[in-house]
Parts: C-alpha cells; structure tokens; sequence
C-alpha cells in the first residue's frame, strides 16, 4: 500500500509524462527572513502556479498561506530542516518537523538538507536516516537537497563533490536528488550517470541574466537531469510566472534556450 501511495504523490509533483519536474522553493524565509519575492506567499504561490511549476517546497508554518483557495493546483513539500543565517553555524540543518506532521499537513512530499563535508555532517546524515526510514514507512515522496558545504569544502561546484553528494542522497533513500549544477553539460553527465534517482539542480543566488540561468537548465538537462529546483531566480524575478513557463518550457518540452528566452519577451 505504502508503494501504490509514494507513486500516486510522486504525481503530484513530477510531470507524469516526461517524469520531469520544475519545484519553486520557497522555503527561505527561516534561513534569511521575508526576503524579496517572499513577503505575500499567497501571491508567490499563485505566481509560480500559473506558470506551470509542479511543485513548491515550503515550511510549515506557511502551508495555511495560499495553498490552495484557488487558481492551478500545485504539488506541496513541506521542509523537515533548517537554520539561520543569523546562527554561527548556519551549514547546519536540524530537523523542525516529521513527516507524520508533514501528512497532516497535506503535504504531497517531504523534503530534507544535508550539507557534506562540516563538523556536523554525522549528525545531519543521522537525521537524513531517519527520515528516509520515516518517508518509506509512510509512502512519502522524499526530496534530498544535499551540498558538498563546510569547512573541508573548498570547492562546493566541484564535478568529484557533488557527485559523492548525488550518491549519497541515491543511497540514503531519496526519491529525488537536489544538487548544485557543476558547471557544463559534461561534468553534470558523471554527477546524472552515478544516481540511480532523479537529479536536479539548484538556482542559488540570483543571478546577472535570464539566459545565464535557462543555459544552466538546459546543460542539466541534455546532461540527464530530470529537471530544476530554482527558488530566488524566479520568485525574484520581474516576472515569475514567464519565467517559469520559460525553464518548464526547457525541462518538459526540451525547448532550446533561444526558445525559452521569447516566452520572456
């Protein structure tokens, strides 16, 4: 039962047909406060939902806040960890919620962070167990956002950390894996080729020009990937309904960039 459950909400927030997915995440308002983009959820929500996103990722305490009185419907994933940039250790993720709390919720999907290669690594990958084990027992989709970030790391885009990242997020038992892109088409092939799950990438910070950010999509996903998880270069954005059609466009429709570029025009 828990199987035919896990693949019923993998719908919610995949695109059954392509098995590709787009997720906002919007989840930064712990770790950076209400943020550009951020401060009327309801209005982020119905944004990004219009441009065809399949899911969001928020916290908790917002699910109440535009999920869902009207307009599309779109897949939920409810954050399990966080920290604070105001904390002096702020690549340490502590979980602030369960996946049974998740369910009650309505939640679709449950997501969690892990930052590889700091002084509390054994910890968050103990959380990490847990919740997979947690996730699994419930039939609950769940989304790995896993970084090579720490005092070991000297290069957290590098192609041999992130994907040992991917690897461990494949091995751990997530359904899906969030990784930062390495750059190229190429080096984001090792990173695809070495997870047996689905991986996609991170947005990170805003970014200089919308074609930086669709040509970043598109590598990924001549690469293998299934798809991107971009949050503040497009709730940012002056227009973040295109420009998620625009990154859509590219995942689901294998849309070139020039392409994705004139659905921002």
């Amino acid at each position: 039962m828990t199987i035919i459950g896990k693949r019923i909400r993998m719908e919610r927030i995949i695109n059954r047909n392509t098995r590709r997915t787009v997720i906002v995440p919007m989840d930064h308002g712990i770790s950076m406060g209400p943020i550009d983009g951020l401060q009327d959820m309801k209005r982020a929500i119905h944004n990004v939902a219009e441009g065809g996103a399949n899911a969001i990722v928020e916290h908790k305490g917002l699910v109440g806040e535009g999920h869902r009185g009207g307009g599309k419907d779109i897949g939920l994933i409810i954050h399990l960890s966080a920290s604070t940039s105001l904390s002096p250790y702020p690549n340490v993720k502590t979980l602030v919620c369960s996946v049974e709390e998740a369910i009650k919720l309505g939640a679709d999907a449950v997501s969690i962070h892990v930052n590889l290669g700091n002084g509390q690594e054994k910890e968050m990958l103990n959380d990490f167990g847990r919740i997979s084990y947690e996730a699994r027992m419930w039939g609950m989709p769940l989304l790995a956002m896993i970084y090579p970030r720490g005092e070991k790391i000297k290069d957290e885009y590098d192609v041999n950390a992130v994907k040992h990242a991917a690897r461990v997020g494949d091995e751990m038992g997530a359904d899906i894996v969030k990784v930062s892109y390495t750059g190229s088409m190429e080096t984001f092939k090792e990173v695809v080729s070495g997870c047996s799950v689905p991986v996609v990438i991170a947005g990170g910070p805003k970014m200089d020009s919308d074609r930086e950010i669709l040509e970043m999509v598109s590598g990924s996903i001549k690469a293998g990937g299934a798809g991107a998880s971009i949050g503040r270069n497009v709730f940012q954005h002056k227009d973040p309904t295109r420009m998620v059609r625009a990154i859509s466009a590219i995942v689901n429709d294998d849309s070139s960039v020039e392409d994705a570029l004139k659905l921002l025009e």
